[in-house]
C-alpha cells in the first residue's frame, strides 16, 4: 500500500502529528509512505519528503500542482493533515481521500461547540470555514477526529454523516516515565499566549493557591505576553518564550496545567501524560476523555473560572502521592497515543477504504 500524506504547514500540531504517524508507518514495513508539503521544522530526517507549497486558500495554480505531484506518486490514499490540504485533496476525486479535522477555528466557543441551544454562535466569517469543513468531509472517504467531542460536533452542528466519521487518537513520542517523587510544586504552562489558553485566568488562580515554594514556568509567545508578564509581578512565574525542548521540560516540572477555554485534543497533555506528570485542565473539547483514568486523580476545572481553577490546584498541591496518577496517565499514554499504536489504527482505516 502507498499512503501519501498532504500538508500545506511546516510546523504545529498537525505537523508534529503527521511526521510521527508516517514514520511509524514507514517502520512498520505494512506501507509505503512519502509526505507531500514545506519541509517539517522538526524531525523531517524521518520520513520520505516531497515539497510542494500551497500558501493560502483559494490558490487554484498550486492546488492544481499539489493534487498533480500526488499522482504522479500514484497512492493508494492520501490522507489530509490540515484544512487547507483538506480543501486541496477534496478535488481528487479517482483517489481514496481521509482528511483529520485536527480543530475549530478559534473564535468557536466551548458552549457552542457543545450544542447549548443560547450559546453565542461564531463570526460570519467562521460560519463561512465551517461550512466549507463540512462540505470536505462530505467529499472525502473518511475524516478522522482524534477527540470524540469533535464528532459529536461534526455530527450535530456540521451534520457530517456518522458513517464518514472515525476517531483515531493522536500520537507523541513515548519516552521514559518520570513521575514527581515529592508533593507537586514545580507547574508548567504550555501554549501560545493568546485569549483562549487561558493563561490570564492561571495567573489570577495562583495568586489563590500559592504555596512558599510553588514555583510555575510558562513556555510560549503571543501577543499577550506583555500582559501576562504584567498580572504575573509579585509571582513566582518565569517566561521562557517559545521552546523546541518541551518535552525535556515536562521531565523537569512536577506537572502540567492546561487552563484552556477551548481545545480538542491537546498534545501536551499527551506529552505530559507520557512523562508521568499529573495534569490539572479545563473541562473543554476532549480533555476529560484523556484524563479520565481509573485511579489517577482527574483534576478539572470549569473553563474562564479562576475560582475553579484555584481550587483544583490546592487539591493538586495537597496530594502526597502524585506519582500514582502520574504512573497511571503513563500506561494510559502508551496505549492510547504511542505512535505504533496510531499506525496500526490507520493501516486498519486504510485497508477498509476499499
Amino acid at each position: 500500500m502507498r499512503v501519501a500524506y498532504l500538508l500545506t504547514q511546516d510546523k504545529g500540531g498537525p505537523v508534529d502529528v503527521t511526521v510521527r504517524l508516517a514514520a511509524a508507518l514507514q517502520d512498520s514495513g505494512e506501507a509505503e509512505v512519502k509526505v507531500f508539503g514545506p519541509v517539517p521544522a522538526r524531525d523531517a530526517h524521518l520520513v520520505e519528503h516531497e515539497e510542494i507549497s500551497v500558501p493560502r486558500k483559494g490558490d487554484l495554480r498550486a492546488s492544481r500542482q499539489a493534487r498533480a505531484a500526488l499522482r504522479a506518486w500514484r497512492p493508494d490514499v492520501v490522507h489530509a493533515q490540515d484544512r487547507r490540504s483538506g480543501l486541496v485533496s477534496a478535488g481528487l476525486g479517482d483517489i481514496r481521500v481521509v482528511h483529520t479535522y485536527h480543530g475549530v477555528p478559534d473564535d468557536v466557543g466551548e458552549p457552542w461547540f457543545r450544542g447549548a441551544a443560547r450559546a453565542p454562535r461564531p463570526s460570519t466569517y467562521t460560519m463561512t470555514v465551517l461550512a466549507a469543513d463540512a462540505l470536505v468531509a462530505r467529499r472525502v472517504d473518511r475524516t478522522v477526529v482524534p477527540a470524540p467531542a469533535m464528532g459529536r460536533f461534526l455530527r450535530e452542528r456540521l451534520r457530517v454523516p456518522a458513517g464518514r466519521l472515525v476517531h483515531i487518537d493522536n500520537c507523541v513520542t513515548i519516552g521514559s516515565a518520570e513521575p514527581p517523587a515529592t508533593p507537586v510544586r514545580r507547574l508548567l504552562f504550555v501554549g501560545l499566549l493568546v485569549e483562549r489558553k487561558g493563561l490570564p485566568t492561571l495567573l489570577e488562580a495562583l495568586r489563590g493557591a500559592l504555596l512558599p515554594d510553588v514555583t510555575l514556568t510558562v513556555v510560549g509567545d503571543g501577543p499577550l505576553r506583555e500582559a501576562c508578564e504584567h498580572l504575573a509581578e509579585g509571582l513566582p512565574v518565569e517566561f521562557l518564550g517559545f521552546r523546541a525542548d518541551v518535552p525535556e521540560l515536562l521531565r523537569k516540572h512536577d506537572a502540567l496545567v492546561l487552563p484552556s477555554t477551548m481545545e480538542q485534543q491537546p498534545l501536551v497533555v499527551a506529552e505530559a501524560m507520557a512523562a508521568g506528570k499529573p495534569v490539572v485542565a479545563t473541562d473543554t473539547g476532549g480533555v476529560a476523555n484523556m484524563l479520565d483514568v481509573p485511579g489517577a486523580a482527574l483534576r478539572l476545572a470549569a473553563p474562564g473560572d479562576a475560582a475553579s481553577l484555584t481550587k483544583q490546584l490546592r487539591g493538586l498541591f495537597a496530594d502526597q502521592d502524585p506519582a500514582r496518577t502520574g504512573r497511571l496517565l503513563a500506561a494510559q499514554a502508551r496505549e492510547r497515543f504511542s505512535p505504533e499504536v496510531c499506525a496500526q489504527r490507520h493501516l486498519e482505516l486504510y485497508r477498509g477504504l476499499g
